[in-house]
């Protein structure tokens, strides 16, 4: 062997043995607290918390007020799911898709939309259409259980609470919510992206701001942009410590592949949730080893959407922070089964 390739030998060794000893340290380093103060995402005791995905949209028209009624009453501890688009007028409303075909009796996107004309125009969010892409795609739909339809005078509502209607489901906005639920835990999902989803940020922390909302409210979006503006408001002080959101599809798998290989003690974003699947390309999130790491970095684990009984149990049984579902009723009943 050559002089020039015993010592280009020692050099990749000792590369090699730095990096391992690196490695040893990392790896023994404690988890930060990523979520600095009280985690009201964790479980409340020793069963994980309930989630009305959408407000339980197997149950009632999805994101409806009258869907969060019906979940408040399965259980009141309910943490209410959401998604908002921004109207043409600057208004939350509460929608899945940015387009009104799926879920309403009209077309369109909802920022082309005046909230003010939904209301006049008694725009009727009860439906759940046929969609291709989400644009109609067919007949208009009622939303129904077992062929049958359910009206707003169907929810067993809290005493002093009457139906906004009696016929149909009018557009709910993100305030309705938050003033309906004031003691309620609440996920807001941004649909929207661009521009007109940073307007829609900018007015969803104007309501937790006006409604004292940042200790309850964790924010969501699938858009890198509006993810990243998280994080800006947070980096400049411009929310209260108490502000909590979650990553997207890029966050969480950092985090995995991080807590997979044991340096997790250098995952530092300021979350206070991981909102995951309990499966995604092939990857098994659904282990107590992820859920036991999150806890030592004061995150929660809320997994969805799951309505299947056994796999409902089997998040249960390895102590998942909270169960996102489309049935609160089903998980309801799975839980009774615990206590």
């Amino acid at each position: 062997m050559s002089i020039y390739s015993s010592a280009r030998l020692r050099t990749v060794a000792i590369i090699l043995l730095i990096l391992f000893a690196a490695y040893a340290v990392i790896a023994v380093l404690p988890a930060p607290k990523n979520y600095k103060g009280e985690n009201v995402l964790l479980a409340d005791g020793d069963l994980p918390i309930i989630v009305a995905h959408r407000g339980g949209r197997d149950e009632f028209p999805q994101n409806t007020l009258e869907a969060f009624y019906n979940a408040y009453s399965i259980d009141k501890n309910v943490i209410m799911e959401t998604d908002v688009n921004l109207t043409k007028d600057g208004v939350l409303i509460l929608l899945h898709n940015e387009l009104l075909d799926g879920t309403t009796n009209v077309t369109g996107l909802a920022s082309d939309w005046n909230y003010t004309d939904l209301i006049e125009q008694r725009v009727d969010f009860g439906y759940d259409n046929p969609t291709e892409d989400t644009v109609l795609a067919g007949e208009r739909e009622y939303f129904t259980v077992d062929g049958e339809r359910r009206l707003p005078t169907d929810v067993s509502y809290p005493e002093g609470v009457e139906p906004r209607d009696t016929e149909i489901y009018l557009a709910t906005t993100l305030e309705e919510l938050l003033v309906a639920f004031p003691e309620n835990r609440i996920s807001v999902e941004i649909k929207q992206s661009g521009e007109i989803g940073l307007k829609a940020v900018a007015e969803a922390i104007r309501l937790l701001e006006k409604y004292d909302a940042f200790d309850r409210v964790i924010l969501a979006s699938f858009h890198s942009e509006i993810f990243d503006e998280f994080k800006r408001l947070q980096k400049q002080d411009l929310v209260p410590d108490e502000f909590m959101y979650s990553p997207g599809i890029m966050g969480i798998a950092k985090y995995f592949a991080m807590m997979t290989l044991g340096i997790d003690s250098l995952y530092l974003d300021k979350i206070a949730v991981l909102q995951i699947p309990m499966e995604e390309y092939g990857f098994n999130f659904a282990t107590k080893r992820l859920i036991d790491v999150a806890h030592e970095h004061n995150l929660a684990v809320h997994y969805w959407t799951i309505d299947d009984e056994d796999e409902m149990r089997l998040l249960i049984e390895i102590g998942a922070d909270a169960i996102m579902t489309d049935n609160p009723s089903v998980l309801k009943k799975v839980l009774e089964e615990y206590k």
